[in-house]
């Protein structure tokens, strides 16, 4: 049977249990269709990047599943019609990936790479770097002006 990994989102006013009963009837739903599970995450409340039927956040949560096309689709649909349920993102794979999804994942154990690396040159506009000797000498020593360390008289 195909593999299949499915995201959706549900409104932001549920409680967590009933967040997570909406992963275990959607997956009786696939295993009454001849499918099945193979693994759940809930990712718990998240802040959305647009509001989505007037809700800031939502309840994201992770399904990995093994079902003929058929289950998917009852699903899918079963979730577009459930009032709680404002997305849902079914994507066809390969194989399942290993462990927990990057989610799940502490931000600590995530390959972060050299950061110094990769932000190249940091000179400006044109990517050059002007010294302080190409700026116009100012001229005096500026010594009528008391610096920030200095006490006042």
């Amino acid at each position: 049977m195909p593999l299949y990994e499915h995201v959706f989102i549900s409104r932001q006013d549920l409680s967590n249990a009933q967040a997570e009963g909406l992963i275990e009837h959607f997956s009786t739903v696939l295993a009454d269709n001849g499918g099945k599970v193979v693994e759940n995450e809930y990712w718990g409340v998240k802040t959305m990047a647009y509001k989505i039927n007037k809700n800031r956040k939502g309840h994201y949560a992770f399904l990995k599943s093994d079902a003929p096309a058929a289950a998917v689709q009852e699903m899918e649909r079963l979730m577009r019609l459930h009032d709680d349920v404002m997305r849902v993102l079914t994507i066809k794979v390969d194989k399942h990936g290993e462990g927990p999804s990057i989610q799940m994942q502490k931000r600590d154990e995530r390959d972060r790479g050299d950061r110094d690396g990769d932000r190249g040159d940091r000179g400006g506009f044109g990517g050059e770097r002007r010294d302080r000797g190409d700026r116009p000498d100012r001229g005096g020593d500026r010594g009528d002006r008391p610096s920030f360390g200095a006490p006042r008289r």
